[in-house]
């Protein structure tokens, strides 16, 4: 238990800086990289805030398809997003991001992502604002390595 909880808080430290109070539009959290082979990563998003929060993904995905980056394609490529069928107690709905295979030392903020393609501080603002509205809060990281793939 005590390696689970040092994980989650690993994980809640590479994301919180996105919405810390020193964040903003114009000044982009710190790299966020991953270690493991895949990485499990669950946000809460507020109730009523799913279409806004699937417009953020929406974005990151054509941040990644737009990106002149080789391992953008790879990110691109090993990243999917699962909305869970069962919402939190309170009604809100869980996001999961599932990332696998992780490209060593790439950037998995997806402020920082979508920041490399949209330059303009307007639409910067407009984005940072809609990806604040629609996060309650980062739940957890997951990251290790494969164990066991019963596909080999």
């Amino acid at each position: 238990m005590r390696r689970l909880s040092g994980v989650l808080l690993a994980g809640a430290i590479l994301v919180l800086p996105a919405f810390s109070p020193r964040a903003s539009a114009q000044t982009p959290p710190q790299k966020t990289t991953y270690t493991g082979e895949v990485v499990i990563a669950a946000y809460v998003v507020n109730a009523g805030k799913e279409a806004d929060y699937e417009k953020v993904i929406a974005t990151l995905k054509d941040a990644l398809a737009k990106s002149p980056r080789p391992e953008a394609k790879q990110q691109l490529a090993g990243w999917k997003v699962m909305k869970n069928s069962a919402n939190q107690p309170d009604g809100s709905p869980l996001y999961l991001h599932i990332i696998s295979p992780i490209v060593k030392d790439a950037d998995y903020s997806i402020t920082n992502i979508v920041y490399e393609v949209v330059t303009d501080p307007t639409q910067r603002t407009d984005f940072f604002n809609l990806y604040k509205g629609a996060l309650q809060k980062p739940l957890f990281v997951i990251q290790g390595p494969v164990v066991s793939d019963f596909s080999k």
